[in-house]
């Protein structure tokens, strides 16, 4: 097998995973396979899938971030009380918000950076700092009355006669705004780089410190627009909103076939790998009979298979460019 395709081999997987399993629900369950339950995949999944989004970029520059959930929890409920308390117009404590979820992000980068620590480290103080913000400023769940939330809460368009919900057409944006990013632009090659080998990309002139920094800061803006998805879907503000979500967007990632060492992936993998995840609990949601954990346990039995084939990827490519 030629390297390009060996590269290729996890994205291969993932999509042949996703369409077994969704071929099985259909065949087990009477009115899996309908357009209410596709939609109900992106809706539901929506919030997930801009903070794993984010995280590819994040996990491409052999870096990790567990501050997101912290973050997402923090917004939905800075968003919720400006609007509610402060009667802050909801397009501009969302803009307010987002910022400062750029800001956070940067922060952390420059840590990392020019500090040389180790981005679980620094990260994790944010997921503290950032939780305990957010129940600083409210213990409780901030209901939101405003018409333009309302709205967003609904359909964004019709097709075919079954509604599109806005936040289900944010992920789709978001997931292609991350793929621009990661596929399309320097700034992802550059990530690429950096999770391949770090000491290389700097050799060959890619600039190291600013790419860190902008990659935190783009996955920051990403856990923030989860947060403002999440607020949309809930109707309210939530402290508590985003608790392990990091987790489970890292377990999306690795699903999907990027490596979790850095250098190779792909957002469209993420993107698969969000479908499985939505896939395995829409199963046993129409099963009705199994506890909702069991969609915990067979995401850690896929997750590490994936991880045990990405060991078996690495050490062949390795083994290739040595003989090289």
């Amino acid at each position: 097998m030629k390297p390009a395709a060996r590269r290729r081999l996890p994205l291969v997987a993932t999509a042949v995973l996703l369409a077994a399993l969704f071929a099985g629900a259909g065949w087990c369950y009477d009115g899996f396979f309908s357009a209410r339950v596709a939609i109900n995949l992106l809706s539901d999944n929506a919030t997930l899938g801009l903070m794993a989004a984010g995280m590819t970029l994040v996990i491409f520059s052999g870096g990790i971030d567990l501050s997101v959930g912290a973050l997402a929890g923090l917004v939905s409920i800075v968003i919720a009380t400006l609007v509610e308390t402060h009667h802050v117009p909801p397009l501009a404590a969302a803009v307010l918000a987002l910022a400062g979820c750029a800001l956070a992000g940067a922060g952390m980068g420059a840590l990392i950076h020019f500090f040389r620590q180790p981005p679980f480290l620094i990260t994790l103080a944010g997921l503290f700092l950032f939780r305990g913000c957010a129940y600083w400023l409210n213990t409780e769940s901030v209901g939101i009355n405003h018409p333009l939330f309302e709205r967003l809460a609904g359909d964004a368009f019709t097709l075919a006669g079954r509604g599109f919900p806005f936040v289900a057409v944010a992920l789709v944006a978001g997931m292609a705004f991350a793929w621009t990013l990661g596929h399309e632009c320097r700034f992802g090659r550059n990530l690429l780089a950096i999770g391949g080998n770090e000491t290389s990309a700097l050799l060959m002139g890619v600039p190291i410190g600013p790419t860190k920094i902008w990659v935190y800061a783009v996955n920051s803006l990403f856990a923030g627009a989860a947060g403002l998805a999440g607020t949309v879907y809930t109707g309210s503000g939530n402290p508590s909103f985003g608790i392990g979500m990091e987790l489970d967007a890292i377990a999306v990632v690795v699903i999907g076939g990027t490596l979790l060492t850095g250098g190779l992936g792909s957002v469209l993998g993420t993107f698969i790998g969000l479908l499985i995840f939505g896939t395995i609990q829409s199963a046993i949601l129409f099963d009705g009979r199994l506890s909702p954990w069991w969609a915990r346990i067979v995401v850690g039995g896929l997750l590490l298979a994936f991880i045990l084939v990405q060991r078996f990827l690495v050490v062949r490519l390795d083994r290739i460019g040595r003989k090289a």
